[in-house]
């Protein structure tokens, strides 16, 4: 039998503010002391009361914008009613039936248009530490949990799509897309490995030849939904192994369970966690303490005198148009634009760099070409220098003893590195090299990496 994958995303992204989301704590993920970014609010003591937190609403509707998404006329919050260790209200603030954004799309590399139900505003929950075969005083072995309440309140904006993926190849691209973009609006640091960006596909499969609920919905009868995987790596794998696991149920003329799993990265597998909730089983009604938020829409329309949305609200170029623009501007290849503008830090410096060596006529494609072989080790450079380093190589010959003098620098001044090196971290030689080149104008990786190799063994 042939089937039809159908594949829905729910991605998590914590707020960059100063504060969490309903108090004044602050909002600092790299906080190591447990519980010490807390208050009555965060952690639900009886009568406090939430305050809304306008900088993380602001972040969500530029967020909604660049998805090409309509900014509700008026938002709220609910309550989402579920019991869980680390919910210390035993509810979520949330939102449910008017969110403040709406009706989006992104557009992946294959011209495929990705709908986007929403994009909202929540919180976050506390993080639990888990800790197995801990020894007490009397030297019984105990399994326990740890909350931290240092996360619990942090803003988090959520995008919803439409079951629109068909393969886990485009689910990948997607949120790369999505992550490169809210790093460009400097909304959050969308960094998975210390938890900032939170997956979960919602995955089913539609027999091809059996179109009877098809007709009805379009979409099979049924979901299942992998929650918190925290790289693009472990979201491709968890969404092909549930491709195979459910063919081989339909298969067998069976119907898989709708429910909620997590990804076993050891085992390379999706585990059952809890039979999959509909909304209606999260009683959502309106939070009570906190009004609605009024007609946010009239903030993105212009004054009449204006001709465009007031500052709050106006978006950087984002990704898609600047790799569109630095071929058009620029006469760059499609794969030399789109690694150019993979951080708006790396594009604006290749800009500013454009700019600075217009004096001294190195052009744009020399640039280009300088920044993405790395001939120069700009990272740590001005636009200035890096243009400056260029004027220096041009037209010098370096000689052989003038290597061997750097390399002899670079090799007495970065002894850790040398060691490291001799003990078989092969990839610290790109770093010794990048010194040489850094210290002497002109000469060449070959160069460097040929005495440098001469003189390390």
């Amino acid at each position: 039998m042939s089937y039809k994958p159908t594949i829905g995303l729910e991605i998590h992204a914590e707020l960059k503010t100063n504060s969490k989301m309903f108090c004044s704590c602050k909002n600092d993920p790299d906080e190591k002391r447990p519980n010490f970014n807390i208050c009555s609010v965060c952690t639900a003591q009886p009568g406090s009361l939430p305050v809304a937190n306008e900088e993380a609403i602001k972040k969500v509707i530029k967020t909604g914008l660049a998805l090409n998404c309509q900014i509700s006329e008026v938002s709220k919050f609910d309550r989402k009613n579920y019991f869980y260790p680390d919910l210390p209200k035993g509810y979520q603030v949330s939102q449910y039936d008017l969110p403040l954004c709406v009706n989006g799309h992104l557009t992946i590399n294959n011209g495929k248009k990705i709908r986007i139900t929403r994009v909202h505003i929540e919180q976050d929950t506390a993080k639990l530490v888990h800790e197995f075969g801990v020894q007490n005083a009397n030297r019984e072995t105990q399994n326990y949990s740890l909350i931290d309440f240092n996360r619990s309140g942090v803003p988090l904006v959520e995008v919803v799509t439409e079951p629109d993926f068909e393969s886990a190849s485009e689910v990948v691209e997607y949120l790369k897309k999505l992550q490169q973009i809210v790093r460009y609006l400097e909304v959050s640091n969308a960094d998975m490995e210390k938890g900032d960006m939170r997956l979960e596909p919602n995955i089913s499969l539609l027999e091809i030849s059996d179109t009877r609920h098809a007709k009805q919905t379009g979409l099979p009868d049924y979901k299942v939904e992998v929650k918190n995987i925290n790289s693009f790596r472990f979201v491709e794998r968890a969404i092909s192994y549930e491709i195979r696991r459910q063919a081989e149920i339909l298969g067998k003329g069976e119907k898989p369970v709708q429910e909620t799993r997590g990804w076993d990265e050891k085992h390379n597998r999706t585990v059952s966690q809890r039979i999959k909730e509909e909304a209606h089983d999260y009683r959502y009604f309106p939070e009570p303490d906190i009004p609605p938020l009024g007609n946010y829409q009239l903030l993105l329309r212009p004054r009449a005198q204006d001709q465009g949305a007031i500052t709050n609200f106006q978006l950087p170029e984002l990704p898609d148009a600047k790799r569109k623009r630095f071929v058009e501007q620029y006469g760059l290849r499609e794969d030399q634009s789109a690694q150019l503008i993979e951080t708006r830090w790396k594009a604006d410096f290749y800009e500013g760099a454009v700019k600075d060596g217009i004096e001294y006529e190195i052009g744009a494609k020399e640039l280009a070409n300088v920044i993405i072989n790395k001939r120069i080790p700009w990272e740590r450079m001005l636009p200035a220098e890096l243009v400056q380093a260029i004027v220096k190589g041009r037209g010098k010959s370096v000689t052989q003893e003038e290597v061997e003098k750097a390399v002899k620098e670079v090799i007495g001044k970065n002894k850790e590195a040398v060691e490291n090196y001799k003990n078989g971290k092969a990839q610290v030689l790109g770093f010794l090299i990048g010194k040489v080149i850094k210290s002497v104008p002109g000469v060449t990786p070959t160069q460097a990496k040929q005495v440098l190799e001469d003189k390390l063994k």
